[in-house]
C-alpha cells in the first residue's frame, strides 16, 4: 500500500486553505519533503517544506519543477481556478479557454511530465482532486473542466497502474475557503477533505468520496437527467 511516510510530495495551489493542509498534513503523517508549488510561492517556516514557483499553464514553468524535484514520489494536483461566470453562454471565450488552461490542461500536462519520475519510484501516487462539480453540471465551464480532468484522471489510472503509480481522485462538494466565500450551505472544513484524502491513499483507494452530498450526485448519475436536474420538467411543463 502507499504511504506517506519517508515520502516526497509535490502539492500544486499550495499557497490555498486546502493545499497549505496538503502540505501540513503530509509531513505530519512522516513525508521526508513537501514541495509546497505556486505561481508565487510563499515562505514555510519548516526545512522540509521547499518552496517552488510553478504555473501549472506554463510548459517551460512544468518542465523546471520537473528537474527541481525528481525526487517527488506523491504528486497532488490541488490548484484551480473559478471563472467570473458560472454560465457557459455569458462567461467570455477567454475565461473558458483559461479555465480549461488552468483546471484540465494544466493536471494532465503535469502528470504526463512527471509520469516517467514516479513509475521509477515504488509505491508512487498521483492525487487529482476534482470536486462534485465533475458529475454535477451547477458551474459552467468549472464543472467542464472538472469533469474533463475526471475522464483523464481515469485514463491515467489505467495507464499508470502497469507502471506501479496508483491514481486517486477526489471529489468533494463546498470546502471552507476562500474560493468557496460565495457559496450558501454546508461547508467541510480544509483539514478534514485532506485527512480523508490521506487516509484514502494509504488505504490503497481509487476514489474519494468526502461527504454525502457527492455520494447522492454519484448515486443519481444512474438515474435519468431530469432526476439529477428537476428544474427541466417544470421548464419544459
Amino acid at each position: 500500500m502507499p504511504s506517506l511516510n519517508g515520502a516526497v510530495v509535490l502539492v500544486t495551489g499550495a499557497n490555498g486553505g486546502i493545499g497549505t493542509h496538503f502540505v501540513h498534513d503530509a509531513l505530519a503523517r512522516g513525508a521526508a519533503k513537501v514541495y509546497a508549488t505556486a505561481r508565487s510561492p510563499r515562505a514555510w517556516d519548516d526545512e522540509r517544506i521547499v518552496p517552488l514557483t510553478l504555473d501549472v499553464t506554463d510548459r517551460a514553468s512544468i518542465d523546471a519543477a520537473v528537474t527541481a524535484a525528481a525526487d517527488v514520489t506523491v504528486l497532488i494536483n490541488n490548484a484551480g481556478a473559478n471563472p467570473p461566470s458560472a454560465s457557459l453562454l455569458d462567461v467570455t471565450e477567454a475565461d473558458i479557454r483559461a479555465n480549461m488552461e488552468t483546471n484540465f490542461f494544466g493536471p494532465v500536462f503535469l502528470a504526463r511530465a512527471f509520469a516517467p519520475i514516479l513509475a521509477d519510484k515504488p509505491e508512487s501516487v498521483l492525487v487529482d482532486v476534482h470536486s462534485v462539480a465533475s458529475w454535477y453540471a451547477f458551474g459552467g465551464i468549472y464543472s467542464a473542466s472538472k469533469a474533463a480532468l475526471w475522464s483523464a484522471t481515469n485514463s491515467l489510472r489505467i495507464e499508470l497502474a502497469p507502471k506501479g503509480v496508483h491514481v486517486t481522485g477526489v471529489h468533494m462538494g463546498y470546502v471552507d475557503t476562500r474560493m468557496a466565500a460565495h457559496a450558501d450551505g454546508p461547508k467541510m472544513l480544509p483539514a478534514q477533505l485532506v485527512a480523508r484524502v490521506y487516509d484514502a491513499v494509504e488505504a490503497g483507494e481509487y476514489e474519494v468520496l468526502a461527504d454525502e452530498l457527492t455520494a447522492q450526485v454519484k448515486a443519481a448519475l444512474s438515474g435519468p437527467v431530469e432526476a439529477l436536474y428537476p428544474d427541466l420538467s417544470t421548464t419544459n411543463a
